[in-house]
């Protein structure tokens, strides 16, 4: 045996220790005690319990009894969540922007749609990415394509050990494109980026309805491949979200009538000026996925980009998620999820109520991703994905003490504290000038 194949073996016994440490840490039971509990789904609980068995919430309240046995988490003076969701990210899929063969979000398409294009299954569960976005709370993302008119499908992804499969926790949960960027989708105008759209939906429609048809090469040309119509089917059926990015106030109004003539589930991604038609959005029954740390346009699309575009979304009664809208290393990025946080305390310093914000990067995305049956509040029978704060989960000096996906608490070293002990302490040479 070489010394690779011994290394490779070597890391292939400590990965099933790891394993094996982490079933028998989610078959424990554990209490969290006298914290202040915030289920999400109903109110506050002073000096709360949370009891955790066999991966799951087993009960959550006052005056709840430690189980006989349990190990007990003194959260007293602690805050307790529901593990954070971002709601946007491309964790796992996209590993340094930099170098291609570690990008996998996006499908090449001649036609600029990839609506069969499955991004999850390039989601790589040995991301060391995946680590400093649990620390900080986050137990859930919904990882995205992008690229083109129709980018492709998302999937809810839960961030605990094990296989891929292991991660998925339901795909797919939407379809993404846009409207705007006519650059990107290969046309020339934003009305011609419209008109695609509306061709690609006739063309769904006729291939379902003509499928033997096709199959005998008896109808006119479509402008997707068979998949990719497939694909659509649903969309068209409003059986499954098109979540659609656009920021400019006429594209979201143009997004919205589209929704209307094809009786399509919409959502709403980026909206930097959503607050200007926030009551249309309402009265259609629209989720927006937005953010509030920046209010400097990207681009002449959001010329009237601001920071409380989420409060006022709110107010007018719209759904919201939020999400990183930084832009260029922002918390859309990877290596930002952990940024999520700074997104919701902004949005509170912006107008947005301190439990809007919590519900917008928990149970708001659970519910709007079709998950909230599994995670997304503290309720007995949900999934065991709970944080334990030093205090206010969206301060800025708040850290995540105790961090639980499906029951086991994870503790992974990270790449950089990795890097911070190595370097923490340098030769004296390294300090003279």
């Amino acid at each position: 045996m070489t010394s690779t194949n011994i290394a490779r073996l070597a890391r292939g016994v400590a990965a099933a220790a790891l394993l094996t440490a982490a079933g028998m840490a989610g078959a424990q039971t554990i209490a969290i005690t006298g914290g202040r509990v915030f289920p999400v789904s109903g109110p506050v609980i002073e000096n709360g319990t949370v009891v955790i068995r066999d991966g799951k919430i087993v009960a959550v309240g006052a005056g709840v009894a430690v189980p006989a046995g349990a190990r007990v988490i003194d959260a007293t003076g602690k805050w307790v969540t529901p593990g954070l969701i971002n709601s946007a990210s491309q964790l796992g899929l996209s590993e340094i922007g930099s170098v291609q063969a570690t990008r996998d979000a996006s499908a090449r398409s001649e036609n600029q749609i990839a609506a069969a294009f499955t991004a999850w299954e390039g989601f790589d569960p040995q991301s060391v990415l995946l680590a400093p976005a649990r620390d900080e709370g986050i137990t859930s993302v919904m990882v995205f394509p992008t690229g083109g008119l129709i980018w492709g499908q998302g999937a809810f992804v839960t961030l605990t050990g094990g296989s891929l499969t292991d991660h998925i926790t339901r795909a797919p949960v939407a379809m993404l494109a846009q409207i705007g960027n006519a650059g990107q989708a290969g046309t020339g105008a934003r009305a011609q980026h419209l008109l695609r759209l509306r061709e690609l939906f006739e063309d769904v429609r006729a291939y379902r309805d003509n499928r033997r048809a096709y199959d005998r090469a008896e109808t006119r040309e479509f402008a997707a491949s068979r998949k990719d119509l497939e694909a659509m089917i649903p969309v068209l059926e409003g059986r499954l979200p098109l979540i659609v990015a656009t920021h400019k106030a006429s594209d979201i109004e143009a997004t919205l009538r589209l929704g209307r003539e094809y009786g399509l589930r919409l959502m709403l991604a980026g909206a930097d000026e959503g607050w200007k038609v926030a009551s249309q959005i309402a009265a259609a029954g629209v989720p927006v996925f937005t953010g509030a740390m920046n209010n400097i346009p990207g681009s002449f699309s959001s010329l009237g980009r601001r920071q409380d575009n989420a409060a006022l979304l709110r107010r007018a009664g719209v759904e919201v998620l939020l999400i990183g809208n930084a832009g260029g290393g922002g918390a859309d990025e990877p290596f930002n999820v952990r940024n999520i946080k700074q997104e919701a305390g902004n949005a509170v310093a912006y107008g947005m109520s301190w439990d809007d914000a919590l519900r917008a990067v928990t149970l708001a995305p659970a519910q709007v991703f079709g998950v909230a049956e599994r995670t997304g509040s503290l309720q007995a029978g949900r999934d065991a994905d709970v944080v334990v704060w030093s205090g206010d989960p969206f301060e800025f000096t708040t850290r995540a003490e105790h961090v639980f996906v499906r029951g086991v608490e994870h503790d992974v070293r990270t790449r950089q504290e990795l890097l911070t002990e190595r370097y923490k302490t340098l030769p004296p040479a390294r300090w003279e000038p």
